[in-house]
């Protein structure tokens, strides 16, 4: 309460009468349009965005192209980013915030307090692909696009995204750095995989289209990336630059189909992914850094007219060859008009705003850079409102429909990729095991799925960790020798860092053992609460279930599927390397 009360103090200090008017306005500013296409909004001739064009200083234009993070989380008055990031918006030299991880109640004040501080109005913007529980506690959690794709539904995708657009828009967010329309061509790729809605084509352009609609359709920009496409990578963009081995024509076939059907279909915006194209560029300059991805091809061969935003330009991808100041300055010269997650914003700032003065970079360039930005400030009505209300959150936030939804999916993901000996549904019997399989170190994941287990089988659960030594691996083969049926979890997710999405080689073989040894009578079932590419390591395991996620809905939905209350409906939305049988 003591930290609420700071934060409504410094909202106070700002005239209530601007609050209030900006809020009423809010509700009669939203877009409706169905489907809003960015070649209509960037190409407009706009009076306001025009008038404030003249009006900026070159600092301040400078500031639009920056969007800065911060955490939703308030801490202090006297917290150091705080206080800087403050500073910088208040001199204009801020366009947007990211919010990263915290609670509904301190995004919302957050924003209403940059908001006040800024000369324009913020872009605020979040990453949200599987809703806004990635960013902000207590808010509805989906499973990722590849469960969407699996439920072969772009009606669930449509509304899902408005969901998120309608919780988001509560705290101040109208910027969302999803969907994901990589093609997952590479089963061990370790960083989109389940973020993407498969290898399908058609099926990725069909859910995509569905999901942009869904979040532009209720007053969110959305943003397909990770272009020219990060699906057939090896290496996660987050701890090194991963790249990718393929030609014009073999991008034409594959990864820019969806991007290509993304712009035609009208999305506002597009970020550029940390990988090399060298077959593309001529060399291994990152994606990001280089005017033939973001202009050439994007920009001038495509023909997109709306946002070009960075990845994070915090991430280990680029630092290899470059500095801030290089990646600052050529990011720009490629192209794009956004530049997030600078580790130093005001670092940044300064090197463009130096390489405009030295005619390093045009200034007729960063206009039409922050033209867009302006325009699509503009589409979203926060010229004449930027404030949100906060009584309404709890109206608005992790409503029981929301769930309901997320549960839908849930149900209607699931997938059974094998059930050789008809093991589905399971029936309880006595002395059964349950054994979780984990690839992180000091995780917890798999206890509510645990305990869930337990009250609907009784069965008793012991964990196998990477670092599990012989005497536990000893230990867990005699229960599962001993045991009526084992059920094997497995929460193999995409992680930030992560270098792999496999088990060790060790659990491999402890399972790989089990599979056969084991009588056919006695049910052996896996599921696994993330990638379904894990079956490529147990092509003979008897039964394999994917849920795609260890979210609340799926962990329910497994126990439902076991118990025979639902029916897999789930189909598989990638290839697998595994010979099923």
């Amino acid at each position: 309460m003591h930290k609420r009360f700071i934060i409504a103090a410094l909202l106070m200090s700002f005239s209530m009468q601007l609050c209030l008017q900006q809020i009423a306005a809010a509700s009669s500013n939203t877009p409706s349009a169905l489907p809003v296409k960015a070649q209509d909004i960037f190409t407009q001739n706009d009076a306001w965005v025009e008038q404030q064009l003249r009006e900026m200083t070159l600092s301040e234009k400078i500031g639009q192209m920056l969007v800065a993070h911060s955490p939703a989380t308030f801490k202090s008055t006297g917290d150091k980013h705080y206080r800087k990031l403050s500073l910088l918006i208040r001199q204009g030299k801020i366009g947007g915030i990211m919010f990263l991880k915290g609670n509904s109640h301190d995004a919302a004040a957050l924003a209403n307090r940059f908001q006040l501080l800024a000369p324009l109005p913020l872009l605020i913007s979040a990453d949200m692909e599987k809703g806004l529980a990635m960013r902000i506690d207590g808010a509805t959690e989906f499973a990722p696009s590849m469960a969407l794709s699996a439920t072969g539904d772009s009606g669930l995708a449509y509304n899902m995204a408005g969901i998120i657009a309608q919780e988001a828009k509560a705290l101040g967010i109208r910027h969302s750095y999803g969907p994901s329309v990589d093609l997952n061509l590479n089963p061990l790729n370790p960083i989109i995989n389940t973020r993407s809605y498969g290898d399908n084509i058609p099926l990725t352009i069909e859910m995509s289209k569905a999901f942009i609609n869904g979040l532009q359709s209720n007053g969110m920009i959305a943003t397909v990336k990770h272009f020219p496409g990060h699906g057939d990578v090896t290496v996660d963009s987050h701890v090194n630059l991963p790249i990718l081995q393929a030609d014009r024509k073999r991008l034409e076939n594959l990864e820019l189909k969806p991007f290509k059907a993304a712009i035609d279909h009208g999305v506002m915006s597009v970020m550029i992914g940390h990988l090399a194209v060298p077959k593309i560029t001529g060399n291994l300059t990152p994606a990001t850094l280089s005017w033939r991805i973001v202009t050439k091809l994007l920009r001038n061969e495509l023909g997109f007219t709306g946002l070009i935003v960075t990845d994070a330009l915090n991430m280990k991808a680029l630092y290899k060859d470059y500095t801030l100041k290089d990646i600052s300055l050529r990011a720009v010269e490629a192209g794009s008009d956004i530049l997030l997650f600078s580790p130093d914003p005001e670092l940044t700032h300064n090197t463009i705003l130096d390489a405009v003065r030295r005619g390093k970079l045009s200034e007729k360039q960063i206009n039409r850079s922050v033209r867009r930005i302006l325009l699509a400030k503009r589409w979203l009505g926060l010229e004449k409102s930027r404030l949100v209300n906060l009584n309404s959150i709890p109206n608005k936030i992790s409503l029981k429909k929301h769930h309901e939804l997320a549960e839908t999916i849930a149900n209607s993901s699931i997938t059974v990729i094998q059930d050789k000996n008809n093991a589905l549904p399971l029936r309880k019997r006595d002395n059964m095991l349950h054994i979780v399989l984990e690839n992180k170190k000091h995780s917890l994941s798999g206890e509510t799925f645990s305990n869930k287990m337990h009250r609907a089988f009784n069965a008793k659960t012991i964990r196998i960790r990477p670092d599990s030594d012989s005497l536990d691996y000893s230990a867990a083969a005699d229960k599962a020798k001993r045991a009526s049926a084992v059920i094997i979890s497995s929460f193999v997710e995409v992680l930030s860092g992560a270098k792999s999405l496999e088990l060790s080689d060790r659990q491999e073989d402890f399972i790989n053992t089990l599979i056969h040894k084991r009588s056919s009578r006695k049910p052996l079932i896996m599921i696994s609460f993330g990638t379904p590419y894990l079956i490529n390591q147990f092509p003979d395991i008897p039964s394999f279930i994917c849920t795609y996620s260890s979210s609340e809905s799926s962990e329910e939905a497994a126990v439902r599927l076991l118990k025979g209350q639902i029916k897999p409906e789930g189909k598989l939305p990638v290839s697998l390397t595994a010979n099923l049988r």
